[in-house]
């Protein structure tokens, strides 16, 4: 299994399956996807659309409080800001497929961390086992909301 480029005829797909969990992944907007893409540093889909994972290394311009709380503590780093996969495909090593992608593209770059941020409130324990499963350590959280939402985030050593 080998992630490839998002295809533009895949990205109302991936937008509705990315907010069928907009609790644990942030809601987009139409449009708004194609905007993320645009920015990052690794884009890619599996599955003909089922599935989609969006990094972006330091230097991006990029907003996201998430994205600048790695980019503050490490000088050269993958932040995965996004990895969505519809749930008909789950278990099937989707996830583990682009980690394993995106380790060899940063290693090939000489990055040497990827970094990751997951929901505590509302709670994501599926998504904290996965990552921790993959090697990735709690480095740090962030109250986003209080009593709304609340991360923390992970990070892999390579």
């Amino acid at each position: 299994m080998k992630p490839q480029a998002i295809e533009p005829r895949h990205i109302a797909g991936l937008t509705a399956i990315n907010n069928v969990d907009h609790e644990k992944l942030s809601w987009l907007e139409d449009g708004e996807l194609e905007e993320m893409i645009a920015g990052t540093a690794y884009a890619r889909q599996l599955g003909d659309g089922a599935a989609l994972m969006l990094a972006y290394r330091e230097g991006a311009d990029y907003a996201s409080p998430h994205y600048r709380w790695f980019l503050e503590r490490h000088e050269r780093f993958l932040y995965v800001d996004r990895i969505v996969v519809s749930q008909a495909v789950r278990g099937q090593g989707y996830g583990r497929a682009f980690y394993e992608d995106l380790a060899r593209l940063a290693r090939d770059a000489g990055v040497p961390v990827i970094g990751c941020e997951i929901n505590t409130l509302p709670a994501n324990p599926a998504s904290i086992a996965f990552h921790q499963a993959l090697g990735f350590v709690h480095c740090g959280q962030s109250v986003v909301e209080p009593g709304m939402k609340e991360v923390a985030y992970y990070r892999l050593e390579l």
